[in-house]
């Protein structure tokens, strides 16, 4: 089944909103677990989209690399994000 960008980029936002409340950085992995009909190039391709677009936003520690939602989590605020 191909995957409906919009639809997609709906899905993964209100599914980490509701997890905002516990959790604000996913790894990519996280997002598979999303989709799990769909290939994980197809996914990657949707993160990267709504990270271009500015809703989603990397984060890297130095030895990994997270994604969440803009402006969300304690890190934010730290590293003088808005």
């Amino acid at each position: 089944m191909a995957l409906d960008k919009e639809t997609a980029k709906e899905v993964i936002v209100e599914k980490l909103t509701k997890k905002s409340k516990s959790k604000s950085k996913f790894y990519l992995k996280d997002f598979y677990a999303f989709f799990p009909e769909e290939k994980p190039r197809a996914v990657k391709n949707i993160v990267n989209a709504l990270v271009k677009d500015e809703v989603l936003e990397y984060w890297s520690s130095g030895s990994t690399t997270m994604i969440g939602l803009k402006g969300m989590g304690k890190q934010a605020g730290a590293e003088g994000e808005e």
